[in-house]
């Protein structure tokens, strides 16, 4: 590595071509990185300093990739300085002379020192050359040439801010190109022989935006590859899948694909920051072989990931379905969802089978939603559903692992429903305008468009009522509106909401666009009710009930359907727990109480009994019970460092032969020191969902 410091257009100037490798990513800045390269620069006019360090800029010789008498330099770290730059030299050039034409002076210098190399031929003829995506744009923003509709976005915004700024800016143009000599960098170029462009790559970070996984995935992938294979995956999976998200969502969202993508295969939900570090794990162990074939299968699982979270599926009934629980803004069902997606694409999971799925899911998550459990445990849940899914049976399976629930994970029946739905506050739940549009247009063939209508109180939800409402509602009007304002059976949906204002219910009702003549369903006992009280409140309340339990059902399953995947998720053994004669007094007492918390946990949960020891896993063993006359011991598979552990109770047991699995060891004598443990169990039982702490520290 040779590292030297020079002014970035002297960097910039004489024949060469900086190449941007297509394991890079896109053009990343925003105008306010823009803004800051803008202000360095007069900071370097006004303060008439020497030079202004700006950052690096480090490259490999393309070397064996190209063979040309231009010299090819790949920009391994500097791509966001050097574009920036380059579209600041077009800004001012542009200014200088509008039309292009001139021979002479700072427009032609620019153009041929900075911006293009004028013996070049075809793409050799521009100074910088960016990936697939930026690469047109940039090139007709430097041939003066009106940009497509297609165009980067990024590039252009940028460019046009510092046309503004050149225009407003009250300085000469001269001034401004003098200013940018003093812009200084460290030029850093790499020996192909003795340096690793990805360990350094995954090092760096460029100024003003770090790196994301998505861009150190894309290196991992691609860089180690030979070039006609980098340029083949590029152009089979990768460009394609940067054109499925679009340039702001790829940004956004595939970081968090990728999170579900690695929850799908691997069982774990990694860390969104970690995901990377996930995949270099990943890759390596996959049965699928070559980096080729888990890129192909990356660029499956992301179509059905954009099909799902931007509703681009081209079955409408499929997509109404994402479109419904996009609206629950449930994130953590993606990667069980994604699992059945692929199955369905297999043509393994048929259509019907997989709409009553999709049905189940939104159902699932809304009843809970309404009947404030917490929602803490749901990533957990569908990754844990995922593998309660039986090929020979999904619905059944799937149905079958929600029912079985308990506590904080549970499928709330139609009791709990009902009563929630028509007593709570629903006004103030974040799914209102969804409950109440899936209301209405149940069974309409001809949806009505509820986006456009907001909430309408029909009781007001002034304090002053008027006189009218205060007779209508009788003596205990307070209490009644106190109660009753926010439940289900005073809200609807309406187009006239400011027009119908506190009016008196008569009022709303015979009004022009009042609600005799509004066509919503929602709005049937709104039209023929002679009074609006606590009983008419109520009895709406009642009705749509009715309709919500059909919208989101809780099917049910036989009873001996039920206790065979009952008995399926706890296992079997030749040993049971009568062969543990220490599980007596005390002891058995102990192990009764621990035994009944982490069956609890999730239905998931199996339990295996040993010989010596009693083991509870997931996918992996989480916990080892060994019993004895004085107390239970307990082994964790979970690092000591993972542990909230204040007491110091867990003892590292990593390197010392003991029976069971886990190499964190805890003794387990009285009541108090149980209900301490648990805590301890329960960070094991939820390790199984997170990246091992090793890696990621990687």
């Amino acid at each position: 590595m040779k590292a030297k410091e020079t002014s970035l257009l002297q960097f910039m100037q004489g024949p060469k071509q900086f190449r941007i490798p297509i394991f890079q990513r896109t053009y990343s800045w925003e105008v306010k990185h823009c803004r800051q390269l803008w202000q360095d620069l007069l900071t370097a006019l006004e303060e008439d300093r020497p030079a202004h360090f700006i950052g690096s800029i480090v490259y490999i010789e393309e070397g064996l990739y190209h063979v040309s008498s231009i010299p090819c330099l790949l920009v391994i770290d500097g791509q966001q300085r050097l574009t920036t730059t380059s579209l600041l030299l077009i800004a001012l050039a542009s200014h200088l002379d509008p039309t292009g034409q001139q021979r002479e002076g700072i427009a032609a210098e620019i153009r041929d020192y900075y911006l293009c190399n004028p013996h070049g031929q075809g793409d050799l003829k521009y100074k910088l050359l960016l990936t697939q995506a930026d690469r047109e744009t940039l090139i007709r923003l430097v041939d003066r040439k009106d940009p497509k509709e297609d165009a980067s976005r990024r590039l252009l915004n940028n460019y046009r801010f510092f046309e503004d700024q050149i225009a407003r800016s009250g300085r000469e143009p001269d001034e401004l190109y003098r200013a940018l000599a003093r812009l200084f960098v460290v030029d850093v170029a790499l020996d192909r022989q003795h340096d690793n462009p990805q360990l350094i790559f995954e090092s760096m970070n460029s100024t003003g935006l770090d790196l994301s996984q998505a861009d150190l995935i894309r290196n991992y992938v691609l860089m180690g590859q030979e070039p006609e294979m980098q340029e083949e995956l590029y152009r089979e999976h990768w460009f394609p899948m940067e054109q499925l998200f679009g340039q702001e969502d790829y940004g956004k969202h595939f970081d968090r694909f990728m999170r579900d993508f690695l929850t799908v295969k691997t069982g774990r939900i990694p860390n969104i920051r970690d995901v990377y570090v996930g995949f270099k794990e990943y890759a390596p162990t996959t049965a699928l072989g070559s980096i080729e074939t888990i890129l192909a299968d990356v660029h499956r699982f992301a179509r059905y990931f954009v099909n799902m979270a931007f509703e681009k599926e081209a079955d409408p009934d499929l997509r109404s379905r994402f479109a419904q629980i996009n609206a629950l803004r449930v994130d953590v069902a993606y990667p069980f969802l994604l699992k059945l997606y692929a199955d369905h694409a297999d043509g393994t999971l048929d259509k019907p089978t997989w709409l009553e799925i999709l049905d189940l899911v939104e159902s699932y998550v809304f009843r809970r939603m309404i009947c404030r459990v917490p929602t803490n445990a749901l990533s957990k849940i569908f990754a844990s559903l995922a593998g309660e899914v039986d090929p020979n049976a999904f619905h059944e399976s799937v149905l079958a692992g929600l029912l079985l629930r308990k506590h904080n994970q549970r499928f709330p029946r139609d009791d709990e429903f009902r009563t929630m739905l028509t007593t709570e506050d629903i006004y103030n739940i974040r799914a209102n305008h969804y409950l109440l549009s899936r209301l209405e247009n149940f069974e309409r063939k001809e949806p009505v468009p509820t986006q456009e209508y907001t909430i309408e109180h029909v009781l007001p939800q002034t304090e002053a009522l008027s006189a009218e409402w205060r007779t209508m509602l009788g003596p205990d009007w307070v209490q009644t509106q106190k109660t009753l304002l926010h439940t289900l059976g005073n809200l609807t949906l309406t187009g006239y909401n400011s027009e119908y204002s506190d009016r008196p219910f008569t009022e709303k009702q015979n009004m022009k666009g009042g609600f005799c003549e509004s066509p919503l369903k929602l709005n049937v006992d709104l039209r023929t009710a002679t009074t609006w009280d606590a009983a008419a409140i109520q009895a709406r309340a009642a009705r749509l009930a009715d309709i919500a339990e059909k919208v989101w059902p809780c099917p049910s399953l036989p009873v001996e359907t039920l206790a065979t995947y009952k008995a399926r998720q706890e296992g079997g053994s030749e040993y049971t727990l009568e062969d543990h004669p220490s599980l007596s007094g005390p002891t058995g007492e102990l192990f009764d109480t621990l035994r009944a918390y982490v069956l609890q946990l999730g239905p998931s949960v199996n339990e295996e009994v040993g010989g010596l020891y009693i083991t509870y896993s997931l996918t992996n063993a989480f916990l080892c019970v060994v019993p004895w006359q004085g107390g239970l011991t307990l082994y964790l598979d979970t690092p000591l460092g993972a542990l909230r552990d204040p007491r110091k109770v867990a003892v590292d047991m990593s390197g010392t032969a003991h029976w069971g699995s886990g190499d964190t060891r805890i003794y387990v004598h009285d009541a108090q020191e149980l209900e301490y443990a648990l805590d301890l169990v329960e960070q094991a039982y939820d390790y199984q969902f997170q990246p091992e702490p090793s890696v990621a520290k990687q």
